[in-house]
């Protein structure tokens, strides 16, 4: 399944696999986030951290009509505001999505798969 924008000069169509990687590209940036979590793997309640290349196994793009909503599986790291760390998610992969596809993504839902505590 892909997005498609109609533009003056044309049509374009993105994968979502392309939408995931840039979001979850984005979220990693982030303070507060240790990594993505796969959507479907939650083994003993321990969730699998991601690699870069697979950020598109942490996150679900979904069309509905017009509207594109993008749902976020996430670890953050020990001792951060879990509120504050998912509200700053939700603005950057909105403003990142924005400026480098220009997607206007209407609802950016983030699911907190577990914490982590890091080593100093």
């Amino acid at each position: 399944m892909s997005i498609e924008l109609k533009t003056k000069f044309g049509q374009i169509d993105i994968s979502n696999d392309v939408i995931a990687t840039v979001a979850g590209g984005a979220a990693v940036d982030c303070y507060g986030i240790v990594g993505m979590a796969s959507k479907k793997q939650l083994k003993d309640g321990i969730a699998e951290m991601l690699r870069r290349e697979n950020f598109a196994k942490g996150v679900i793009v979904r069309q509905e009509n017009d509207e594109v909503h993008i749902d976020m599986f996430i670890i953050v790291s020990y001792g951060t505001k879990i509120s504050e760390v998912a509200h700053n998610v939700q603005s950057k992969v909105k403003y990142t999505l924005d400026k480098t596809v220009g997607l206007a993504v209407d609802s950016v839902n983030i699911f907190v798969q577990g914490v982590r505590v890091t080593n100093p």
